[in-house]
């Protein structure tokens, strides 16, 4: 996966809902581990090469008014 990831938009659709029967049997039909790498490659064609392997943690703080 060290190769520059491109998406190819004239091969991608756009849908309503993740409910769609054939596209859940396709990903059950994968194994977990086939799932996280096709996830991964999703996230670095989104966030680049340089962007962390591990989720950011955001924390805030917020002060409440007492009445």
């Amino acid at each position: 996966m060290d190769k520059k990831l491109k998406i190819d938009k004239s091969y991608f659709s756009v849908s309503k809902s993740f409910d769609e029967t054939e596209t859940k049997e396709f990903w059950w039909n994968k194994t977990p581990e086939e799932r996280l790498e096709q996830m991964e490659i999703l996230r670095r064609i989104n966030y680049g090469d340089k962007a962390t392997e591990r989720l950011q943690r955001v924390l805030e703080v917020i002060k409440k008014k007492m009445m």
